[in-house]
């Protein structure tokens, strides 16, 4: 197929043409959705440069896919792929990892010359508001972020659905934020 004829085919053409590597039809497949895939990400994610890098990594993955299994729907599949790829994004810039390890430091550069006590609370507090979630929430987060498994090994593991862990995971932050927001609040009253 020529440029111009490339420029007007339909999706399933380009597709078979990018099965074929053709460079220029996956430029025109490209240029035809990338608004759309950047769109669908910055909408879950607020961040451009973020919502830039899933949508490349779609894209990627478009090229490089294997032919076994057709596309039919061209924009569904890249509606769910960009929706995957968001939730990898998120799950790899957790912002519920340890603490780091010179919290005490910092904690000392607000001028608390018990710092090292007031650390030692928290992270005693911390791990007893661990304690009191149900067993598998409790399980899959210690999994998470102890051991740093992903979803799917975690789903794996455990025998369940990869859903189930978004879940209970979800449920299990949702609990302990609540818990630190109270938690902080009452650090930060001992600080005055």
């Amino acid at each position: 197929m020529g440029r111009d004829e490339l420029l007007h085919a339909n999706d399933q053409d380009l597709l078979a043409e990018i099965g074929r590597r053709n460079g220029l039809a996956f430029d025109v497949l490209y240029n035809r959705y990338w608004k759309d895939v950047f769109n669908i990400a910055f909408k879950r994610i607020r961040n451009a440069d973020v919502a830039q890098d899933v949508a490349q990594d779609v894209f990627v993955q478009l090229w490089t896919r294997e032919k076994a299994t057709p596309i039919d729907n061209l924009p569904g599949y890249l509606r769910i792929a960009t929706r995957n790829g968001v939730f990898r994004q998120m799950e790899k810039e957790s912002r519920y990892g340890d603490l780091p390890d010179d919290s005490e430091d910092q904690l000392r550069s607000y001028g608390l010359a018990d710092g090292h006590v007031l650390y030692k609370e928290f992270q005693a507090a911390f791990e007893a508001l661990t304690n009191t979630l149900p067993a598998q929430q409790k399980q899959i987060f210690n999994l998470r972020f102890q051991e740093g498994r992903n979803t799917q090994q975690i789903a794996e593991q455990l025998g369940v659905s990869e859903k189930t862990v978004r879940n209970q995971m979800g449920r299990a932050l949702a609990k302990l934020r609540e818990s630190l927001i109270l938690l902080h609040v009452a650090l930060l009253l001992t600080m005055k």
